[in-house]
C-alpha cells in the first residue's frame, strides 16, 4: 500500500497518442483476414456443428430435477468436481503438446457421444431408487458422482486438445483476435445447439390425460383442467430419450464427415493459417 502510494505521487507518465481508433480499425481488418482464410471457414464449420452430438446433456440435469432429485442435493455434487476439473487439464496438456494435438479429440469424442445413452438410463432408474419419503440413498449420489466423473474426463480431452490445436495455428502477429475468435465460435457452437435442444424438449414430448382421451395435457391450463376431473398426465413418449437417442446419432454421422475434416485441418501447414505470409504470396503473384 506504501509502495503503491509512492508510485502514485512520485512516478511521471508521459502523455500517450490517441491510438485506440487505429487499434480498433486494425483490429477488425485483421479479424476480416482471418475469416477470408479457407482453413478458418472450414474450422468455423466444425466449430459451430461438432457439440450437437452432446445437445440433449443439456437437459440432464432437469430430468433429474422432475424425477425428484433435490436440487441443493445435485449442486453439492459440484464441489468434489472442482478438484478434478482443476487437476485434468495438466494430466491431459502432457497427450496434446505435441504435433497433432486433436487426435486426442477424435478419440474422446465417441466415448463422450456414448455417455448419452449413460445419461439417459440414468434418468430412467432415477424413480427406482427414490424412497418413500422422496430422499434418495447415497448410493445413488456416488453413482451420479461416478457417471459425471468419468464424462468430466472425456469433455477436458476435448476441451484441453482444442485448446491447445487453437495455439498451435494462432498467427502469432494477431494471435489475441486470432483466439478470441476461435473462442467464441467455440462458445457459440456449444450453446446453439444446448438452447435448442431445450426448446424441443416438449415438441418432442407425448402427454395424455387419464380422465379424457382428448386432453394431451400439452399447456398448463389443460393439465390443471386435467387434474379437475381427477386424472393424471401420463407420459406416453418422453421428447428427453427421443432427443439423446436423435443427438447421438448425429453425433456419430457428423464423425463420418468430422474426423477426416478435423485431421485435414490439423496437418495443414502452419503457414495456411498465417494472414502475413498469405498476403505477401497474393502480392508477389
Amino acid at each position: 500500500m506504501i509502495t503503491t502510494t509512492c508510485v502514485w505521487f512520485m512516478k511521471t507518465e508521459l502523455p500517450e497518442k490517441d491510438t485506440n481508433k487505429e487499434s480498433i480499425i486494425s483490429s477488425y481488418k485483421g479479424l476480416w483476414k482471418i475469416l477470408k482464410l479457407p482453413n478458418i471457414q472450414t474450422a468455423i464449420i466444425f466449430l459451430l456443428t461438432a457439440k450437437i452430438g452432446f445437445a440433449a446433456d443439456s437437459a440432464t440435469g432437469l430430468k433429474l430435477l422432475e424425477a425428484g432429485v433435490p436440487k441443493d442435493k445435485l449442486a453439492l455434487l459440484a464441489i468434489p468436481m472442482t478438484p478434478l476439473q482443476i487437476i485434468l487439464p495438466f494430466l491431459i496438456s502432457k497427450y496434446t503438446a505435441g504435433p497433432n494435438p486433436m487426435s486426442v479429440y477424435i478419440k474422446a469424442m465417441p466415448i463422450r457421444l456414448l455417455f448419452g445413452f449413460v445419461f439417459a438410463g440414468l434418468v430412467w432408474i432415477t424413480p427406482s431408487f427414490k424412497e418413500p419419503d422422496g430422499s434418495f440413498p447415497y448410493v445413488y449420489y456416488c453413482g451420479i458422482l461416478l457417471i459425471y466423473a468419468i464424462q468430466q474426463i472425456t469433455l477436458y480431452s476435448m476441451f484441453v486438445a482444442v485448446m491447445a490445436f487453437f495455439a498451435k495455428i494462432s498467427d502469432p502477429i494477431i494471435g489475441g483476435t486470432y483466439m478470441t475468435l476461435l473462442n467464441t465460435v467455440t462458445n457459440l457452437g456449444g450453446t446453439w445447439p444446448a438452447t435448442f435442444a431445450l426448446w424441443l424438449l416438449d415438441p418432442l414430448t407425448s402427454k395424455s390425460c387419464s380422465a379424457g382421451l382428448t386432453n394431451d395435457c400439452s399447456t398448463q391450463a389443460l393439465e390443471d383442467a386435467c387434474k379437475l376431473e381427477n386424472g393424471e398426465c401420463i407420459t406416453l413418449v418422453d421428447g428427453y430419450y427421443v432427443e439423446t437417442f436423435a443427438c447421438i446419432i448425429i453425433g456419430f454421422v457428423w464423425m463420418i464427415w468430422g474426423k477426416p475434416t478435423i485431421l485435414r485441418l490439423q496437418a495443414a501447414p502452419l503457414s495456411e493459417w498465417k494472414i502475413i505470409h498469405r498476403n505477401r504470396r497474393k502480392e508477389k503473384n
